[in-house]
């Protein structure tokens, strides 16, 4: 008996602990792409327009992520996860697009 008790609860932690990552994922990889934005801008491989564009698209997933939280309790579940990723997938696109295109300010 003593012995199911500690399986459950070990599951339980790992399950709470991915579920943190995953949170956790979401926030990092927009800050991680606000870096790059910055660094294009301060190196010169950004115009401003550029930043401009890929920012508003940030804003846009910001916006989108704290309503799908707002509906969920505060939590997102996998498929609003999935989204998420799909269009931080899409936006880091057009970050390195607008960074390797050959213009500069």
């Amino acid at each position: 008996m003593k012995t199911s008790h500690r399986i459950i609860a070990a599951l339980m932690s790992i399950g709470f602990v991915a579920g943190a990552a995953q949170a956790q994922g979401v926030d990092q990889r927009h800050a991680d792409q606000q870096h790059r934005i910055d660094n294009g801008l301060r190196n010169g491989s950004m115009t401003p327009g550029e930043a401009h564009r890929v920012e508003r698209q940030q804003h846009s997933i910001d916006r989108q992520e704290a309503r799908m939280r707002y509906r969920h309790g505060g939590r997102l579940n996998g498929y609003d996860r999935a989204v998420l990723q799909h269009r931080e997938d899409r936006a880091s696109r057009h970050i390195y697009r607008a960074k390797h295109n050959g213009r500069r300010w």
